[in-house]
């Protein structure tokens, strides 16, 4: 019998997968970096693993376990590339998911646009039932109009259904009632009911919840079940664990009864690691900064440890205002998106200012340098172009990358239009997203009652490494003569190796 020795970590990212294999009795550590598969992300993780054999033979069968995290569930909502779903609730509730709080996320603007519900109204029907705050049934749940409403729902092609039904949390008889009906009318369809995924007052957020559940949980389930395969047939039979959004992990069965909960695991997963060195070097007040080829997002850890909230929101209809998204109830590591990411786009916008996304180039094609067939210049172009990124020492040397390609098209795409030299304009880019940053940054640090002067920025992700120094000196800390200021970053980007976060002092 093998001796279990080893354990892997894989993140799924929008351009990258990465992988750190750690032997538990030697402590050596293996990384690994592969661009994500976006048609079928378990083909990236099959292909790192196979990478990495070549290094460390036999591996696999040692494995103890296997910790995922992945951007799989919150791509899938953000893209709407989920389930076509369908809701069955209390008679009189049908909208309670375009109704939501009755709030607007800016007063003043008439031309207010929301995220349109993950469940359209034709797939939201309603059975006539009744139970009390207190959980008394006020009228029964009737099982002929249970059967009527779910194969007119089977009729309309859905492929999950949510169920949530009033003052369930209380009383859960009547979505017992129809989750039986279903499992034996529909054995075959994807299920969820709130009494499961969320048991908590609050209709609307209870609702949404249970929904965004149900629309990606046949995607979420598909994929763990795939991923599961391929580690057996590659000879693992190591346990298979997810990150969840709170910073604890899961096994990969709960993670597909109840995807809603890892949402956010790749983020969280920084922030964890974030709080893993500040105590290893007594540093309690660190600003994580986690910047992916898609996003970039932060959490402020004061006093060791990281906020954690209640609520947030996916899939914001505008990125930076709160209120404007799908909003979920579930436990998660308190994260604030603050800008773009490596794969972001640089163009000239209509006024004829330079901007930087909010759309990516993502894996697919992804950025011009890559070779892959992208055509429009990214953050990751300008970086390597100001020598931020090696070209001869990306992925430790193993993928090349075309600089003379990223220049050319910052030349006519940015350069050219704006006036300016290439090297302004490949400048203007990288500055442009650190400003970006550093201005939500501020904010997100103030909101929290923190310093951004003497936190330690953290950096984790790809690009993470390479924007962190700019990211720090804007916010004041490294500028301001006679102030303490501290900051460092850990991650595996491309230039950087993790350094001490040791506290400095400007003289």
């Amino acid at each position: 019998m093998n001796k279990r020795v080893y354990r892997l970590g894989c993140d799924i990212g929008g351009t990258f997968t990465d992988f750190v294999l750690l032997n538990d009795e030697t402590g050596a550590i293996q990384i690994n970096k592969c661009l994500t598969t976006p048609k079928d992300p378990s083909d990236a993780v099959e292909e790192g693993i196979k990478a990495m054999l070549t290094k460390t033979p036999g591996f696999v069968e040692q494995l103890d376990e296997v910790i995922h995290g992945t951007t799989l569930v919150i791509n899938a909502i953000i893209e709407r590339k989920g389930a076509k779903t369908g809701l069955i609730t209390t008679k009189g509730f049908r909208d309670v998911l375009e109704l939501g709080r009755e709030k607007r996320y800016d007063t003043y603007d008439i031309f207010a646009v929301y995220p349109e519900p993950l469940v359209p109204r034709p797939l939201r029907l309603e059975v006539d039932e009744r139970i009390a705050s207190d959980g008394r049934i006020l009228k029964k749940l009737d099982s002929k109009e249970v059967k009527r409403v779910l194969h007119k729902l089977l009729d309309m092609g859905i492929e999950s259904l949510a169920v949530c039904l009033l003052n369930s949390f209380e009383n859960p008889v009547h979505e017992l009632m129809i989750r039986d009906i279903v499992l034996k009318e529909a054995p075959d369809l994807s299920l969820s009911i709130s009494y499961e995924v969320l048991p908590q007052i609050r209709e609307f957020e209870r609702t949404s919840t249970t929904a965004t559940n149900a629309y990606v949980k046949p995607l979420t389930g598909s994929y763990l079940a795939k991923l599961s395969g391929r580690l057996e047939s590659l000879g693992s039979t190591g346990n298979l664990f997810i990150m969840l959004s709170s910073g604890s992990i899961t096994s990969a069965d709960t993670a597909k009864e109840f995807p809603v909960r890892v949402i956010e695991s790749g983020p969280t997963a920084a922030v964890i690691s974030g709080v893993y060195f500040g105590r290893m070097f007594n540093v309690k007040d660190i600003f994580c900064f986690d910047m992916g080829g898609t996003t970039a997002k932060s959490c402020l850890i004061q006093k060791g440890e990281p906020g954690l909230v209640s609520t947030f929101e996916v899939g914001r209809v505008h990125r930076f205002k709160k209120g404007s998204g799908l909003d979920i109830q579930v436990p998660v590591v308190d994260l604030m998106e603050i800008g773009a990411g490596g794969g972001s786009i640089a163009r000239i916008s209509k006024l004829g200012l330079l901007q930087v996304g909010p759309d990516s180039s993502g894996a697919d094609p992804g950025p011009i340098c890559y070779g892959l067939g992208g055509k429009e210049p990214t953050v990751t172009d300008a970086d390597l172009c100001l020598g931020y990124l090696d070209p001869n020492y990306f992925l430790g040397g193993e993928m090349k990358i075309d600089k003379e390609s990223a220049q050319r098209a910052i030349e006519e795409k940015i350069a050219k239009p704006l006036g300016v030299p290439l090297i302004e304009a490949t400048w203007g880019i990288h500055n442009l997203i650190n400003e970006t940053m550093v201005g939500a940054a501020k904010t997100h640090i103030a909101e929290k009652g923190g310093n951004p002067k003497i936190v330690t920025v953290c950096a984790f992700g790809g690009a993470g490494p390479v924007h962190a120094y700019g990211l720090a000196k804007k916010t004041g800390g490294a500028q301001n003569s006679g102030s303490t200021y501290s900051w460092g970053w850990v991650g595996t980007g491309n230039v950087y190796r993790p350094q001490s976060l040791r506290p400095s002092t400007k003289p």
